[in-house]
């Protein structure tokens, strides 16, 4: 059974990806309503739909995956009607409270039966909480994910198609984070540094803009930092398959999301994180992450400090190993669901 809450909205972030991921129709769609916007009232809704379609199908187990508010209202619902709940990629920790990601992920892993670290820091982490449902070390989904279907997108789709030239090198920018695009003053220091990074180099910067984005920039003025620079190309959001091919592709890549460390860090794409603190510590203690935080000098001193004297020969890089897994992290998550453990634990390489 597949529950879509309606938390995000536009078809870009919505239809889009469920076919890109080959996933049926959901079972239940929660319609959200115009005016709900707060994080309270995203919550409230989803809570009570959630809650409604459980006492209808009474599951075992409900599992959700990540941090979002989709995630708490999800297991909320489930914990008060004594259904078991499942934390997929349990344990992360930014430490970072000005993050709503960073609230709902540890009132989710305080209240689940099952969780399900993807690496031995996440675990840790985990133990040191206190946590009472069982853990269980498997790895990150995201490999396979990312793996399986970066191979959909090179049979199916190219970056001519997309009008990016292949042969030229560029940088993929993602921004969407509250904490950075929220506040007028950061995102007008990161946007500062992108253009500065991008006429130093006079390499191209690809940036699909996320909706909390494009709204922010209008609603700022801050569009007018980046308007005419001519290596700073605005794509409206991709989709899963098209965003995995640009990245795959990049030469570095700038970005404040937490997927998007992991995705670079599995495509061996180095990254720059565009925040003061990250839940992904495994990808800088191997090399393929720096935080760069969110001042514009000190962006643009990461950028060319790490990067921009190695640029030509940045695809002979030695990979970094993989800290996420061996592909097989929901083989696991299933067999615990169904059996109370799986057949194996994944063996972190850290």
């Amino acid at each position: 059974m597949i529950i879509h809450t309606g938390q995000h909205y536009s078809t870009s972030m919505d239809g889009n990806i469920m076919k890109d991921v080959q996933l049926n129709k959901p079972d239940y769609h929660i319609r959200r309503p115009v005016d709900c916007i707060t994080h309270a009232q995203q919550t409230a809704y989803m809570l009570v739909g959630i809650e409604e379609i459980l006492l209808k199908e009474k599951p075992d187990v409900l599992l959700v995956c990540g941090d979002a508010n989709t995630n708490v209202a999800g297991a909320l619902a489930a914990r008060k009607i004594h259904i078991k709940v499942a934390h997929v990629e349990a344990g992360l920790r930014s430490f970072d409270w000005r993050m709503p990601e960073e609230h709902n992920r540890i009132i989710i892993d305080h209240i689940s039966e099952y969780l399900f670290a993807p690496t031995s820091f996440a675990k840790e982490h985990l133990i040191r909480d206190g946590v009472i449902g069982q853990i269980f070390l498997v790895g990150n989904t995201i490999v396979e994910a990312t793996w399986n279907h970066l191979e959909i997108s090179k049979q199916n789709r190219n970056l001519e198609s997309m009008g990016i030239d292949k042969d030229a090198p560029h940088i993929l920018l993602t921004l969407h984070r509250e904490e950075n695009v929220d506040e007028e003053k950061i995102l007008g220091r990161i946007l500062e540094a992108i253009k500065e990074i991008s006429t130093s180099t006079k390499m191209n910067v690809l940036f699909p803009v996320h909706p909390r984005t494009k709204d922010r920039l209008r609603k700022f003025g801050a569009n007018r930092i980046i308007e005419g620079v001519k290596y700073i190309q605005l794509l409206e959001p991709l989709s899963y398959l098209d965003f995995l091919l640009v990245l795959n592709s990049a030469t570095v890549v700038l970005t404040d999301s937490g997927g998007v460390q992991e995705e670079s860090c599995i495509l061996n794409v180095p990254c720059i994180t565009l925040r003061e603190s990250t839940e992904r510590q495994e990808t800088i203690d191997i090399g393929a992450n720096y935080l760069a935080g969110t001042q514009r000098a000190t962006i643009v001193q990461t950028f060319h400090d790490v990067f921009a004297r190695r640029l030509r020969s940045i695809h002979r890089l030695e990979p970094w190993r993989n800290p996420y897994g061996d592909g097989k992290a929901s083989k696991r998550i299933v067999e615990t669901c169904l059996y109370g453990r799986p057949e194996d634990e994944f063996s972190d390489v850290l």
